[in-house]
């Protein structure tokens, strides 16, 4: 299905497919160790509109076949090995090896994100177990391919399908994977000074409802870079590493009602006292959860549509992600 017209503030270009990496499993392949699948409805049926999917098994594709014997961390939760408990095989090197290459093959396709299958030995992102001498296992292992993985592309958006049932962690991990295949946009692109100064503007807000620290860090690094017409490889290196640092800490009522009162700010002069009141109790009713964030969100577009604020309008935050998903009538 084509993904419909979702136009960002200001009338940037609408919303195009991200190309996100996939344990196939979730896509409903039957490729488990007991030859099922784990087909997930909101991943296939809402989210893949706006995804392309890269399926990948490390299992099956490092030879595996399915059904097989199932495997487990076993040893060190820094470095477990990965074994099949019941003829004691070693796929450690074997899939360490596998995902150095399969990871590279994946670096040519550009993804913009990767989801993960929640306590996989293979592929589990966090809390997998990892067994010991005693033969009780810790949850605080990390499947061996999801290590290579995060540890090959440290700012890449990576999630388990698990922590998406909630709806704070679906909204910013949905959320991360258009701003970093926007971020990718603009490493791609011919890095003149201008373009960084035109993403960091128009992405101020969305920083700021995640993280005032690295939202000054971001400024204070583009303020110092302005002189040169086009910006060094290690300056864009910089910025997207705190960038999407950023993006991952978590966006909070009191914050995303801080951003909504800045917003109010540049509205004031344009507004009654009736709209600005409207504005102001509906952003706190939001701060005290009494509303999801949606309501002052709609609201303020309203106002921004009758009211001619460019370097408001053009901000990212007031549509990060396709409106059809509905990610902001539960945050």
């Amino acid at each position: 299905m084509t993904p419909r017209a979702a136009a960002r503030p200001g009338g940037e270009k609408a919303f195009g497919k991200v190309r996100v990496g996939i344990s196939s499993c979730l896509l409903g392949e039957k490729v488990r160790f007991d030859g099922g699948h784990k087909r997930d409805r909101f991943v296939t049926d809402t989210l893949g509109e706006w995804v392309e999917w890269v399926p990948v098994c490390p299992e099956m594709e490092m030879g595996l076949g399915a059904p097989r014997e199932s495997l487990r961390l076993v040893g060190d939760v820094d470095d477990p090995a990965l074994v099949a408990p019941k003829s004691g095989s070693d796929h450690t090197a074997a899939m360490k090896a596998y995902a150095r290459v399969r990871l590279e093959i994946l670096d040519g396709l550009r993804l913009s994100g990767y989801l993960l299958k929640s306590d996989s030995p293979s592929c589990g992102m966090e809390r997998v177990r990892v067994y010991g001498d005693s033969g009780m296992p810790s949850k605080k292992g990390v499947g061996v391919f999801a290590r290579a993985l995060m540890e090959r592309f440290p700012c890449l958006p990576v999630e388990e399908e698990g922590r998406l049932c909630d709806p704070v962690i679906r909204e910013n991990y949905i959320e991360r994977l258009f701003a970093y295949r926007r971020l990718q946009e603009l490493e791609r692109g011919p890095k003149r000074m201008a373009d960084l100064v035109r993403f960091h503007t128009v992405h101020k807000y969305l920083l700021l409802s995640h993280s005032p620290k690295h939202y000054q860090a971001l400024g204070r690094l583009v303020a110092r870079t302005r002189t040169p017409r086009r910006v060094p490889g290690d300056v864009i290196g910089d910025y997207s590493a705190t960038f999407m640092e950023a993006l991952r800490v978590k966006a909070t009522r009191g914050k995303h009602a801080n951003v909504l009162l800045h917003i109010l700010g540049f509205l004031k002069e344009k507004l009654d006292a009736d709209d600005k009141a409207e504005i102001v109790d509906v952003t706190d009713r939001y701060r005290r959860g009494l509303v999801p964030l949606v309501v002052p969100i709609t609201l303020v577009n309203h106002h921004l549509r009758c009211h001619d604020v460019p370097w408001v309008k053009d901000q990212v935050y007031l549509s990060p992600h396709p409106t059809e998903l509905m990610l902001r009538n539960h945050v």
